[in-house]
């Protein structure tokens, strides 16, 4: 949408105010996108070294709780798995990356007696896959958190970028086109104040004389 403006003094004034005010805003809008940008990457890295922990020891349980099958009944896995585990809770906060709000996740475990089945008919690599679950869930929690935070932060830097776009494209040229012509219009103007005083004058001589 094209700046509308009247060619007076008092209203280039206005526009210069205008142009300051937008240039000092697209430097601030240009720091906080790199900024975010920085925190971002920082995000995406953990992220991908979360999800690296994440895999192998989901493949490693899932590995053991494999052999747990093959080396135990159908019944005895089904019996020992039905027994409640430890319980968890989760606490929900809120932070801020910058001005972006990101969620905070903390895994509360409970006080822990061991597995929550007896030893007694159960094989070690049973254990080992129940181990390595309740080693997961942390990771699992942290992991949901930090991918939250990506999307956020991505959000965040797109609406960044497109307030800056419209500042350093549209807003400041049309700020800087109103003010030049303006200033060609008062120019053109005072010239013409000038021609006609100047006319004035030389029929008041020739009057005159």
């Amino acid at each position: 949408m094209a700046i509308s403006y009247k060619p007076t003094r008092m209203e280039m004034s206005r526009l210069k105010k205008r142009l300051v005010t937008a240039t000092r805003g697209h430097k601030l809008m240009k720091d906080k996108r790199d900024e975010t940008v920085r925190r971002f990457i920082t995000y995406v890295r953990r992220n991908k070294e979360l999800r690296e922990r994440v895999e192998k020891l989901m493949a490693e349980a899932m590995q053991s709780f494999v052999i747990a099958k093959a080396t135990m009944s159908a019944a005895a896995v089904e019996e020992a798995l039905c027994y409640p585990a430890s319980a968890a809770r989760i606490g929900v906060e809120s932070t801020k990356v910058l001005s972006t709000e990101v969620p905070r996740l903390n895994y509360i475990p409970t006080e822990s007696h061991g597995l929550p089945y007896g030893v007694l008919g159960t094989s070690s690599e049973l254990d080992a896959a129940v181990a390595k679950f309740s080693e997961l869930m942390p990771l699992l929690i942290e992991l949901a958190e930090v991918e939250k935070t990506c999307n956020l932060l991505a959000d965040e830097i797109e609406k960044t970028r497109r307030r800056v776009n419209a500042l350093e494209y549209v807003m400041i040229p049309q700020l800087k086109d109103a003010i030049h012509d303006i200033s060609m219009k008062l120019d053109e103007n005072e010239r013409g104040n000038l021609t006609r005083l100047m006319k004035t004058k030389d029929m008041l001589k020739e009057k005159e004389g």
